[in-house]
């Protein structure tokens, strides 16, 4: 009786001890890639997408195997997995079915770290939705939004959908900077001053190429795209080096040139509209 006692205690004492050893090294192997992917961000510039992604494999990894170990050690537990294992057509039928959607998140998230239509700091809009990526786990992949909300979305879900990246390939952004001037304003003077301003914002960049110079594109082009119930509409294309100088770029070209049309008599117009009234009122 007391051998078994003993012997009861010696099992649930491994059985702790795995589990809390698996803890451990999960604890250690999760803080050693925090510390590598914060060198290799913040240091070297290298993508992060991989090294992310890797530690939370390298984790599931080590709970599992540390799980398994600790149920081996008991007997009892031992019985009860010998006795699953016997079921195993079953079992594994089951629970194909009840984890189907899991196995597609773990597949589909694998997918998207070896094509990569996405990284890890990229700027996504994916139907109403937009913001950077955060983060890409086992299961799914978090985007915080322009509000720091985090959106949660399955990779097998945002696999399938159509998403607009800034970031894939060339991270240069061309912003339309579209302003309406009245009728009545001199639009050859508007278009010169739009173009003045988006020459000489620093944000802005020339993105021809060698043979775009030399063949003499215009750099910052103004034209007329359009006619409105009350404006002339014009339209310059201004470049940034990446979506948040783009922004900026933008926001600030607004003002500016807003500034410069008050400043220059440039009219920009709001919609007026003509009542007529059939029957004169002071008839009534």
């Amino acid at each position: 009786m007391k051998e078994q006692i003993l012997n009861s205690i010696e099992y649930i004492g491994i059985f702790i001890g795995t589990l809390l050893i698996t803890i451990v090294v999960a604890f250690l192997i999760n803080r050693f890639f925090k510390r590598l992917i914060r060198r290799s961000t913040e240091e070297m510039k290298n993508d992060p997408t991989n090294y992310k992604f890797l530690r939370h494999a390298i984790n599931a990894i080590i709970y599992i195997v540390g799980f398994s170990i600790a149920i081996y050690s008991m007997p009892n537990l031992r019985a009860l997995a010998s006795s699953l294992l016997a079921g195993a057509g079953i079992l594994a039928v089951s629970v194909g079915f009840a984890s189907q959607h899991a196995l597609s998140n773990i597949i589909s998230g694998v997918f998207i770290i070896i094509f990569k239509p996405f990284r890890i700091n990229d700027r996504v809009s994916l139907r109403e939705l937009r913001g950077v990526v955060e983060d890409i786990t086992l299961r799914h992949t978090v985007i915080r939004d322009f509000e720091n909300k985090r959106i949660i979305i399955p990779n097998s879900l945002i696999s399938d959908e159509i998403l607009v990246n800034s970031n894939y390939g060339d991270e240069r952004i061309c912003k339309l900077i579209e302003i309406g001037i009245s009728y009545d304003s001199d639009f050859e003077k508007a278009k010169a001053i739009i173009k003045e301003e988006v020459l000489k914002h620093p944000l802005h960049i020339d993105p021809r190429t060698e043979e775009q110079l030399m063949e003499g594109e215009e750099l910052a082009p103004v034209r007329i795209v359009g006619f409105g119930e009350s404006s002339v509409n014009l339209r310059a294309w201004a470049w940034a080096k990446d979506p948040v100088d783009a922004f900026k770029m933008e926001c600030e070209l607004f003002e500016l040139i807003k500034i410069r049309f008050d400043n220059e008599g440039i009219e920009i117009p709001f919609p007026h509209r003509t009542l007529v009234y059939k029957n004169n009122p002071t008839n009534n």
